[in-house]
């Protein structure tokens, strides 16, 4: 199954990565993508998703993380990632041969820990096959196998009007009578004391 990572969050003052399940009544339901705990997180909670991250580049476009996982992956193979607790140094060697584009005065080596963080989980949890978010969206007329689509657009034909429905165009300056059914509603007075 391929992830989509709208639904990966990372949640402030929560280690680790939640799986996105449910809305409930004020917050929503996650899902922990180590120990597979659910947990209920308010709207107080600091919620970001995976796809709404990117880094910066010396190219005038920011990267965004599902590219850089994707790197990350094809680089990587099969052997495994540095590690979190590694130096500033080595892991920034790393992203270096990964992306080399990266700007080197804003992404921070605080940035580079989480990135691997999150690579180390989503690879444990083996969801680092994505769904493609332009495939889905696009504008395009080809579906993902390629072929074309076929929309036909139906407008609705123009109703015929009926004599109880048209209405005669009302002149100018003149006021509609005025209804006796319905009344208006009292206006409301606030009551105060005063000294």
């Amino acid at each position: 199954m391929k992830t989509d990572l709208t639904k990966i969050l990372s949640v402030g003052g929560h280690p680790g990565l939640y799986r996105y399940l449910a809305q409930s009544n004020g917050g929503v339901v996650v899902e922990s993508m180590t120990d597979k705990t659910r947990k209920w997180m308010g709207p107080s909670a600091r919620m970001t998703s995976l796809s709404d991250i990117s880094v910066y580049t010396t190219m005038e476009d920011e990267l965004k993380l599902q590219d850089i996982f994707t790197k990350m992956k094809d680089f990587l193979q099969e052997s495994p990632a540095p590690d979190s607790k590694s130096t500033a140094e080595e892991m920034a060697a790393f992203f270096e041969k990964v992306i080399p584009q990266y700007d080197k005065d804003r992404f921070y080596p605080s940035h580079m820990k989480k990135v691997l963080d999150w690579y180390h989980i989503l690879k444990a949890a083996d969801a680092l096959d994505f769904e493609n978010p332009e495939i889905n969206e696009s504008g395009d007329d080809t579906e993902q196998d390629g072929t074309e689509k076929h929309v036909t657009e139906t407008k609705p034909e123009p109703k015929a009007q009926t004599a109880k429905s048209a209405k005669a165009p009302k002149p100018a300056g003149t006021k509609a009578p005025k209804t006796t059914g319905a009344k208006a509603p009292k206006p409301v007075m606030k009551h105060t004391t005063q000294k």
